[in-house]
């Protein structure tokens, strides 16, 4: 247990954004997929997930980031679309409503709240353990705090982005918590969350994350990790489950994602900044990762943000 207590006291916790969704048309994608966590709160309602999986009204599902998971909103016939087409037509299927409208709706209503959870503010938390979607059944803890959340995030009250904060915080430790009270993903949890203990892995976490842009070689990792060229890819999937490239890639796209959120720059320029010096390459590769290409996710961005 006292390696979860340092684990959640290295996490670098981010809060990114509340939504509010009235599900006009039941949709199942096949290949729904984000870099980002996401809990959905099923506030009337049910959708399910992995095919046979069914989160009730009243009920949670965590989605971990950079995880693929088959995801229907609404029950019955449903029509099946791939994640592109989810994005691009998102409003054929879910009407965006406030919070106000959100507690008052009938029909299938759903919450979704958005965050970052990285150790030492390098590596994705719930993506390293390798664990799928799960639900979040009968924790009427975590149900409050997506309320307090999506109450804060749409309130204009002095302090609210404190609040959410905080909030936030409380959301990752209570669904660690759950994972843990409830024995899920035992076998992972006990491959994949002993390697931040290792300081040399820390170490080539952190350089990643400072030189995405530049050379992040096996040769350069090896350096920093002081372990010989040969060893060190051995080395870091013993560690992690992964092989080096593997995780760099997932990073580079990761920070793709962040700045066609939030910055102006061009699809070429973003691509070199994130260490594609082949603008063609990186469009394939982020197409291939995310199911869509990078200037529709651009859109889909501006779109939700309306």
């Amino acid at each position: 247990m006292e390696d979860y207590n340092k684990i959640i006291e290295s996490l670098s916790i981010r809060y990114l954004k509340a939504k509010h969704f009235r599900v006009i048309e039941p949709v199942t994608v096949d290949n729904y997929y984000d870099v980002e966590n996401t809990v959905l709160y099923m506030r009337r309602g049910q959708c399910s997930f992995n095919g046979e999986e069914v989160v009730n009204e009243g009920e949670g599902l965590f989605i971990p980031g950079g995880k693929n998971t088959s995801l229907t909103f609404g029950t019955g016939a449903s029509l099946k679309v791939n994640n592109e087409d989810f994005l691009t037509n998102r409003e054929k299927y879910l009407q965006a409503i406030s919070f106000e409208e959100a507690e008052r709706s009938t029909g299938i209503v759903v919450t979704q709240v958005s965050f970052e959870a990285k150790v030492f503010d390098s590596v994705n938390f719930f993506a390293s353990l390798d664990i799928r979607a799960f639900r979040l059944e009968d924790n009427p803890v975590i149900y409050e705090i997506i309320d307090d959340i999506s109450r804060e995030a749409a309130s204009k009250k002095p302090g609210k982005d404190r609040i959410v904060k905080i909030s936030t915080d409380l959301l990752v430790v209570e669904v660690i918590r759950h994972i843990l009270d409830r024995k899920l993903f035992v076998e992972q949890l006990a491959t994949n969350s002993t390697y931040f203990n290792d300081p040399r892995l820390i170490d080539i976490f952190t350089y990643i994350k400072e030189n995405i842009s530049g050379d992040l070689s096996n040769k350069v990792l090896a350096n920093v990790a002081n372990v010989s060229e040969d060893y060190v890819g051995q080395y870091f999937k013993m560690l992690t489950g992964i092989n080096p490239q593997d995780y760099i890639e997932y990073q580079r796209m990761e920070k793709a994602v962040t700045l066609l959120r939030t910055s102006k720059k061009s699809i070429r320029e973003i691509g070199k900044d994130v260490g594609y010096k082949d603008t063609a390459y990186f469009c394939r590769r982020f197409k291939m990762m995310f199911g869509i290409p990078a200037g529709k996710m651009r859109r889909r961005e501006s779109l939700m943000n309306v």
